[in-house]
């Protein structure tokens, strides 16, 4: 008898009656589960006179469900050896946690009455808003987080993506409980939920738990605001944020880019990698803070979004080096744009991320996570089966074709932080 050859992460995916998505994947590397709890309503839901606002709710869910005080929560998860992390990003937000096998079924019980069933205690959201404020004035100190926002704002003014996912300190202070209750009841329902499973129990008792757990769950939410496309723009903006006391300047370059579902994602993550991302930081680097010595940190990030996502080059240099930093982006950005990668790049930057992929699915939590996000992009759940050939069958002309169409330095976003004053930066060098 010949026994088929498991390819892949290979999970099993269900949709339950009440259009709740539950994916298992087996893993008997240890006996242990994690559990991913996806539900869409990130930062991109939050109203216009509310951001921030699942931001607190991501702080306040775990805080206290029907049949359970926070107390409780924490007591029975402390018992177990077991931690809850609530997290929340443009399109999501999460709960992910790892607990023992023969934990899973109690511990899912859990997860449920909190995605379910939360209480939002007032004393939990006072807490918790304070403490989100507190963050708040702790970036608004920080020369790299204003500097990342400030080109986001750039990037996409108007647009749910340029917004602080936080939100401000007048807006965290407008939200009350009735504002949560009713953002729970609009976003959190079984048609907006994903549910992944990975660890050592086998994908249809993992199915049945759930839907033991979330069967009964009957709400209809609403389904996430359709985004408009991200702003284009044909001009150099530029934003500084003067923070004098301090002693390093943070630079924030970037552009829009390509919505993840689109075929022109493969050849923009290669030459990223390539950009700003391979070993010591790619060209930039090897230019900046290798050849140059002026930046303690260079690289470069493509963040997937559901619209054109960005691309954002971070550099951290003394303020008397922000001149020539700009200068040494705007000359990587113009070549790779002129001329793309050479063959040799092209065929590291495959190696790469071919190569590096096994080592991102080691555990549980990777995995589930990667499987979240294939989920939510709607890339199928063979994706790592089909990443290597995507990747590999990028052509030169590709990137090149990519790379001219997106970077260009007199269409760049330039937002800088940190002791440093200058009208000039809308102006790319020459």
């Amino acid at each position: 008898m010949t026994t088929a050859v498991q390819r892949g992460l290979a999970p099993v995916k269900r949709v339950l009656a009440n259009g709740l998505t539950v994916i298992a994947k087996a893993s008997k590397a240890t006996p242990a589960v994690t559990i991913n709890a996806g539900v869409r309503g990130g930062s991109a839901c939050d109203p216009d006179d509310l951001i921030g606002l699942s931001y607190l709710a991501s702080r306040v869910l775990d805080r206290g469900a029907e049949g359970w005080t926070a107390e409780a929560i924490a007591e029975d998860l402390d018992n177990r050896g077991v931690s809850l992390q609530m997290s929340v990003n443009r399109h999501l937000v999460m709960l992910v946690t790892t607990c023992l096998v023969e934990d899973f079924e109690p511990v899912l019980r859990l997860v449920g009455d909190i995605l379910m069933r939360p209480t939002f205690p007032p004393a939990e959201i006072d807490t918790r808003r304070v403490e989100i404020v507190t963050a708040i004035r702790q970036d608004e100190d920080n020369p790299a987080v204003m500097a990342t926002e400030g080109v986001m704002s750039l990037l996409y003014p108007g647009h749910p993506y340029g917004r602080r996912s936080k939100g401000t300190i007048e807006s965290i202070e407008a939200i009350d409980r009735a504002a949560l209750s009713r953002f729970h009841r609009e976003r959190f329902g079984p048609d907006n939920a994903s549910l992944v499973v990975v660890g050592d129990v086998e994908p249809e008792r993992a199915v049945d738990t759930a839907s033991r757990v979330f069967g009964e769950w009957v709400v209809a939410a609403m389904p996430e605001p359709l985004l408009a496309p991200a702003p284009l723009s044909n001009r150099r903006r530029g934003l500084v944020r003067p923070m004098m006391n301090k002693a390093q300047a943070d630079i924030a370059y970037g552009f829009t880019t390509v919505a993840r579902r689109d075929p022109a994602y493969y050849p923009l993550w290669i030459m990223n990698t390539m950009l700003g991302q391979y070993a010591l930081g790619g060209r930039l680097g090897d230019t900046i803070r290798e050849r140059q010595g002026m930046a303690y940190y260079a690289f470069s990030t493509v963040d997937p979004g559901v619209v054109e996502g960005p691309l954002t080059i971070r550099v951290g240099v003394s303020p008397d080096n922000v001149d020539r930093a700009l200068e040494a982006i705007d000359a990587e950005v113009a070549r790779m744009a002129d001329v793309g990668l050479t063959p040799e790049e092209l065929e590291d930057g495959k190696r790469f991320l071919v190569g590096s992929l096994p080592r991102t699915l080691e555990t549980n939590p990777a995995i589930a996570s990667f499987l979240q996000g294939a989920q939510y992009f709607g890339l199928g759940l063979d994706l790592d089966l089909r990443l290597p050939d995507l990747f590999n069958e990028v052509t030169l002309d590709e990137v090149r074709e990519v790379a001219s169409k997106l970077l260009a330095p007199e269409r760049a976003a330039v937002a800088i932080a940190g002791p440093y004053r200058d009208d000039g930066i809308a102006a790319p060098s020459a």
